[in-house]
């Protein structure tokens, strides 16, 4: 077992799992994570004794996203929010490395399957659908609530994963969808009961981690280049931009200063309660 920070790292008989480690926090992205997922998945590149990678989360969920608790609740600036006027290359630096970080999953030479138990919320969903293969509970959640204020999904991979008009529903509504329902319109490859998960993910990773990898590494690379030539690069980084302006926006400063005196709690049941926005100019 190797430590990177908040990631854990085990490999064995070709397998390597890859464990967010933040459990009391939800494995929260705090703004270190990002860089320990990359350096994790970068030992697992290197690593010749491993043809397939599980990634997963400590506790009873897989990510609730970035860290609101830190990003939004505590007063003042911090990486993810600045005293107006802002700098957007500032800001688009930070974040761009993030999704960079998190791309480090898409862009490993081994396959990746993801192990969903619990909810991947926000940014907790970035960093799944940047796997190859996403196997989850049937009753966990997963979706994009900060597309309603605070937040547009850095990696772009709903659309590429969905199409546009299912990508527009669920980044219009940012609704939660259960596993079932995730998989009902393609979103993830399978949803099982979840004392069925592991041994699914079993099955599934049994089978590929026979395969050289060579053989393995040109599949990936063959597929990823097609979402490539579509212009994913080109697509995140007008996303990453405008994750910037949603925090920076009267809408996106209301919700900090909401968040500072109610809490981040308060704050997201009432961004997410399907009333108007407050403070909304729009």
């Amino acid at each position: 077992m190797k430590q990177f920070g908040t990631v854990l790292y085990e490999a064995k008989q070709r397998v390597a799992t890859i464990t967010l480690n933040r459990p009391e926090q939800f494995n929260a992205i705090n703004e270190s994570m990002p860089e320990d997922i990359a350096n994790a998945f970068h030992h697992a590149n290197e690593d010749n004794s491993v043809h397939v990678i599980i990634l997963t989360g400590a506790g009873r969920g897989f990510c609730g996203g970035y860290d609101l608790k830190a990003f939004a609740e505590k007063p003042g600036t911090n990486p993810g929010i600045q005293d107006m006027p802002w700098d957007p290359m500032l800001d688009y630096r930070f974040m761009h490395q993030c999704t960079q970080n998190f791309m480090s999953i898409w862009r490993c030479n081994k396959p990746v399957i993801a192990r969903v138990h619990g909810d991947a919320v926000a940014g907790g969903s970035d960093i799944a659908l940047c796997s190859d293969i996403i196997i989850m509970n049937e009753s966990a959640r997963i979706g994009y609530p900060p597309s309603r204020v605070w937040g547009c999904p850095t990696t772009a991979m709903w659309v590429y994963r969905l199409g546009a008009e299912k990508a527009k529903r669920m980044l219009f509504t940012g609704d939660l969808i259960s596993g079932k329902e995730a998989e009902k319109i393609g979103l993830i490859y399978q949803a099982t009961p979840l004392d069925q998960l592991d041994e699914t993910v079993h099955q599934l990773v049994e089978r590929i981690q026979g395969v050289p990898k060579n053989q393995l590494m040109m599949m990936k690379l063959m597929i990823n280049q097609a979402y490539e030539n579509m212009g994913l690069a080109n697509t995140q980084t007008i996303a990453t931009l405008f994750d910037g302006i949603t925090r920076h926006s009267p809408e996106g400063v209301w919700f900090k200063q909401r968040a500072e005196d109610a809490g981040f709690k308060q704050a997201i049941a009432e961004r997410d309660s399907g009333d108007p926005i407050l403070g909304s100019k729009n």
